[in-house]
């Protein structure tokens, strides 16, 4: 009998037994029991087993059984694991038997709804590899800032897929792919990782800038084959769930970046790329597709202005094509438009918002765009803006200094 399934249950029985919890709940009744002992979710089996036999529907539970009887009566039988290639050790055992829990609720790993968002580019492949319920890992490349995540995010959306994303840096390693030990309370405490929750669940698991990452993603060549993955460290064979499903993204091909625009983004081995049967390449979205996605965003906001909308993607698309042309080094992504956007709502300044927005370039470049905004839109004077503008002396200061 696993010990940490008995604990769970006997501490459920006596907030039923107090009256503090109804023997008809949910995830919401019991979580806060959960994090009172000590657990930072509620047990991964408890919530996702599906021969637990209180489990009434999805984040729904009948806890009757638990009510004068005992905890073994009421344990539900583990889900059948595929057998591991070597025997579990003395020591393994009782490690994973004191508990297993993930590191992600699965309550919250189905992406809400954006209402401003506008389908387009891959968005229709994208879905319809998740609803074909075919294994066929994804990678989707393009330059910064054109919603290749959000895309991917809100295909989950739509079709109700828990989505399990993962962004990936220099530093990722294989625990926080999937899954290490953890001391909480005094005890040894195995946690899944995002990767094996995504495989169990039959998720679909978004590994986001994956060309940041380095050696340790090797571990992942099984998984991308579609594979079963062993966990050496708890000596278990994980399969994935009917309906997992990979994507990954990324700034560059995997071959790395030599122009700047993307520092740390490294050389991706040949053989992991290779397992991704496809790449979609995501690029800026066209004039009228753009324009309809700020000015959705617009009308959230509440300053919904079509003439300002079309200036700023028509600025935005001189620019990309001089940086295509090589003519420049900096770019404005749809992402720094709906930026704009949002400072505009916010300061009802069209002129301050835009040079907000672009601060973050060096001076000749900030200039340089300003002054390409002014011939777009000749309504809106962009040379000096309030943070631009000469102070002032007060001839009355004996110092001439205005501070």
């Amino acid at each position: 009998m696993n010990k940490s399934r008995t604990l769970f249950c006997d501490v459920l029985r006596e907030h039923l037994e107090s009256g503090d919890l109804d023997v008809h709940c949910t995830n919401a009744d019991i979580e806060p029991i959960a994090l009172a002992q000590g657990w930072t979710v509620i047990p991964l089996w408890f919530r996702q087993d599906d021969k637990n036999p209180m489990k009434v529907g999805r984040g729904r539970y009948d806890l009757s059984s638990l009510v004068g009887g005992d905890s073994a009566s009421a344990m539900p039988k583990s889900a059948p694991v595929a057998a591991a290639p070597a025997p579990v050790s003395d020591s393994a055992p009782q490690a994973t038997a004191i508990l297993q829990q993930s590191l992600v609720s699965s309550e919250s790993t189905i992406p809400s709804v954006d209402g401003d968002f506008v389908p387009w580019g891959h968005f229709d492949d994208v879905t319809t590899i998740i609803k074909s319920g075919a294994f066929y890992p994804t990678f989707v490349t393009g330059l910064s800032g054109n919603g290749k995540t959000t895309m991917i995010m809100q295909a989950c959306a739509a079709e109700g897929r828990e989505c399990y994303r993962v962004n990936i840096t220099s530093q990722t390693d294989e625990d926080d792919l999937l899954g290490g030990f953890r001391l909480v309370n005094g005890e040894t405490v195995w946690y899944d990782g995002p990767v094996i929750q995504a495989m169990k669940n039959g998720a679909v698991l978004l590994l986001d800038e994956i060309d940041l990452g380095s050696s340790p993603l090797m571990c992942l060549q099984p998984v991308l084959e579609g594979k079963g993955i062993f966990l050496k460290k708890i000596n278990q064979f994980v399969e994935p769930a009917p309906g997992f499903q990979v994507f990954a993204t990324a700034n560059t091909k995997g071959k790395g970046d030599d122009t700047g625009a993307f520092a740390h983004t490294g050389i991706l081995n040949e053989a992991f790329l290779d397992r991704f049967p496809v790449t979609l390449e995501q690029e800026y979205a066209a004039n009228g597709v753009e324009k309809r996605i700020i000015l959705r965003k617009m009308k959230t906001l509440g300053v919904e202005d079509k003439d300002f909308a079309g200036n700023l993607v028509k600025w935005a698309d001189a620019i990309r094509k001089t940086f295509m042309e090589g003519g420049i080094s900096e770019i404005i992504t749809t992402r720094r438009l709906l930026s704009i956007t949002q400072a505009f709502s916010i300061f009802n300044d069209k002129a301050k918002a835009i040079s907000m927005a672009i601060s973050r370039f060096d001076e000749e470049t900030k200039h340089d765009f300003l002054k390409l905004y002014e011939k777009i839109d000749a309504e809106v004077e962009l040379s000096e803006t309030p943070d631009s503008a000469p102070v002032s002396v007060d001839p009355s200061n004996p110092n001439n200094c205005p501070y």
